[in-house]
């Protein structure tokens, strides 16, 4: 037998490795109560994520690129694979029963589904969306909680706004060069790759670990003359003198991921554009705090811990510092100094 024909048969014999959905039935034992609709609900968001990562690769092919002319709630502009993104996470976790409310980022107020279900989500259905027309990575991202008020009872507001570290799961996924769902569950970290030939996510980066110190900086330097807090661009000029490498994509589930994976610090400072923070607590920095908490890593509005923060509005915004503890420490001493 030739070597070529070997290795070729070594190839085919490869073990396509555990999929999201046995690796999902083989922590449910974590989950007694739960009895298979926590399971379930993880499920459905995989779900609807391959049919938007299917309409993603269309994009370029049939008219689904460009705003529609309205803003969201946070004064974006809404594309139409937002609204796509939306209705299909919606409907798949409407459909599925195990979500009682819905929050997006996408609309104005919550939607109560007005079942039995257990579980509250938060979502921001596709972020960096104004990214696609340059075939840039986006992602979806994702939290999920207990519902406050009994079951059978209509939601409210009190449901939604819960703190961040009452967050029972959290995740991701990243639409780029390969789609990958990350998420937790309190117990560490796991990221699945999804095999499209297949049609599952299969476990890629099994207990993710953020390293404790990296040398990426990622920030939107165009904000510099508006910073408020003068420690945060004293930290940019510390990360300059140390040599580190200055990466912003402009879409924070690529830059998150990226700094996830090789050790970095994500920053968006509250400025005069922005004096609350420009990004969205419930559906962007709770769910990566968790994320990044989990993998060894910090987050924080640069006074306090974000998932330590209590939400008073559903579209409330926050500043993010977020990535690898010593770099989060370095940041912190530039900001209390100031």
């Amino acid at each position: 037998m030739t070597p070529s024909l070997q290795m070729e048969k070594s190839r085919i014999a490869l073990p396509i490795g555990i999929t999201l959905d046995r690796f999902i039935k083989s922590k449910q034992t974590e989950y007694p109560s739960a009895a298979g609709e926590f399971s379930q609900l993880l499920r459905d968001l995989a779900l609807a994520s391959k049919v938007v990562n299917r309409e993603i690769n269309k994009a370029g092919l049939v008219d689904i690129m460009g705003n529609i002319g309205q803003q969201n709630k946070g004064g974006d502009e809404q594309q139409k694979l937002d609204v796509l993104a939306n209705i299909r996470f919606t409907r798949a976790l409407s459909k599925g029963g195990e979500v009682a409310g819905i929050v997006s980022e996408e609309t104005e107020d919550f939607i109560d589904l007005k079942n039995k279900g257990k579980y509250i989500v938060a979502i921001d259905p596709l972020d960096g969306s104004s990214n696609i027309d340059v075939n840039v990575s986006i992602g979806t991202i994702f939290s999920i909680f207990k519902r406050k008020s009994k079951v059978g009872q209509p939601l409210s507001k009190k449901d939604f706004l819960q703190k961040g570290d009452c967050q029972i799961a959290a995740g991701y996924i990243l639409y780029g060069p390969s789609t990958m769902m990350v998420y937790t569950t309190g117990n560490g970290v796991n990221g699945f790759t999804y095999e499209t030939t297949l049609g599952e996510y299969v476990l890629s980066h099994p207990d993710m670990k953020c390293k404790t110190t990296g040398t990426i900086y990622s920030m939107n330097e165009g904000l510099t003359s508006y910073i408020i807090n003068k420690g945060i661009t004293n930290y940019i000029a510390l990360c300059k003198s140390r040599d580190y490498s200055g990466r912003y994509i402009g879409s924070l589930v690529a830059d998150f991921h990226r700094n996830l994976l090789k050790g970095g610090i994500f920053l968006y400072p509250s400025c005069k554009k922005y004096p609350k923070g420009k990004l969205r607590l419930l559906f962007e920095a709770n769910a990566l705090a968790f994320i990044v908490e989990q993998a060894g890593g910090e987050a924080s509005d640069g006074s306090k811990p974000i998932l330590k923060i209590q939400p008073t509005q559903l579209h409330e915004t926050t500043a993010l510092f977020i990535g690898s503890k010593n770099m989060m420490k370095d940041l912190q001493k530039c900001i209390n100094k100031n």
